[in-house]
C-alpha cells in the first residue's frame, strides 16, 4: 500500500472507527489513542465554544452530534479557533435536524459563536472613541468589535430551564466587546436596530444622514423627534465604545 493510501485510511479510521478499518501496520494501542487524542480535541473545543446548546443534550446525544461533524464535515483550517466556525457551518449547511434537537439548534449555535467571534477577533485598525457630545456632528461608524444580530427566539435566555418549541417575535441584538475585552449584548428594538443597519450599511453617516434615510420607513415621526431619539441611541452606543470615528477604508461590522 502506497503511502497515500495508508494516510487515507489512517484518516478514514480516525474519522469512523466503526465503519473504517484501521490500516495495516499500526499498532492496536497506538491507534487507539490516535482516535481518542483527535476526536476528544475536537469535542473539547466544541464544547468549550457552545457551552448552553451542550447542557441540552445528553453526553451521548453530544458526542454523536459532535461524532457525525468529525466523519463528515471537511474542516478547511487547522487552526481550533475556526472549529467552532466551522461546526456552526456544518450545521447550518450539512445537518439534517433530528426530532429531538432543539428547534433553535442553529440560532443558539451562530449566537454562541458569534460571542466566541467577538471574544477573539484582533483588532486590525485603530479605533477613535467619539464623546457623546461628537454624535451630532462627527462622521459615525461601528466599530470592528460588535454585531447585530436578529433570531426568531431570545437566545439570551436559551438554557436547561428555558426552552421555546416555536418561534416567537423577531429578537435584535447588539453584541459587542468593550474596552475590558468582555463580550457584552444589549436587546435592541427594531427602530434601534435599522438606526445601526444604516450606519452599518454606509459607515461615515452623519446623525442627520441618517435620520433623512430613516424617515421615510418612519412617517409616523417627524423629523425632529426622530433625530432627538436617534441622538439619544447613539450617544448611548458611543459611551458603551460601539460607536466610533469614521475612518475611510475601515470596514465596521462583519
Amino acid at each position: 500500500m502506497h503511502f497515500q493510501q495508508v494516510q487515507q485510511a489512517f484518516i478514514a479510521h480516525i474519522k469512523d472507527p466503526q465503519h473504517q478499518p484501521a490500516p495495516q501496520g499500526i499498532e492496536a494501542r497506538r491507534m487507539a489513542i490516535y482516535r481518542e487524542l483527535f476526536f476528544n480535541n475536537v469535542q473539547g473545543f466544541v464544547s468549550t465554544a457552545f457551552p448552553v446548546l451542550k447542557s441540552l443534550y445528553s453526553d451521548i446525544g453530544w458526542q454523536q452530534l459532535i461524532r457525525q461533524f468529525f466523519i463528515n464535515y471537511q474542516c478547511s483550517s487547522p487552526y481550533f479557533l475556526h472549529i467552532a466556525e466551522h461546526f456552526l457551518h456544518y450545521l447550518q449547511q450539512d445537518y439534517q435536524q433530528q426530532a429531538d434537537d432543539p428547534v433553535f439548534l442553529q440560532e443558539l449555535a451562530h449566537y454562541e459563536w458569534a460571542e466566541l467571534y467577538l471574544a477573539t477577533k484582533p483588532l486590525t485598525d485603530a479605533e477613535t472613541p467619539l464623546s457623546i457630545e461628537q454624535v451630532s456632528q462627527h462622521p459615525l461608524q461601528l466599530s470592528q468589535l460588535c454585531m447585530l444580530l436578529a433570531y426568531p427566539y431570545q437566545v439570551h435566555m436559551i438554557s436547561t430551564a428555558y426552552q421555546p418549541a416555536t418561534p416567537g417575535d423577531v429578537q435584535c441584538y447588539l453584541l459587542y466587546r468593550n474596552t475590558a475585552d468582555e463580550v457584552k449584548f444589549v436587546l435592541i428594538n427594531q427602530l434601534t436596530a435599522a438606526l445601526l443597519h444604516c450606519l452599518q450599511q454606509v459607515p461615515g453617516s452623519t446623525l442627520s444622514q441618517l435620520v433623512a434615510q430613516l424617515q421615510p420607513a418612519l412617517p409616523q415621526f417627524n423629523a425632529t423627534v426622530l433625530e432627538q431619539g436617534a441622538q439619544a441611541i447613539l450617544q448611548d452606543f458611543a459611551a458603551k465604545g460601539v460607536l466610533v470615528s469614521f475612518q475611510a477604508g475601515q470596514n465596521s461590522l462583519p
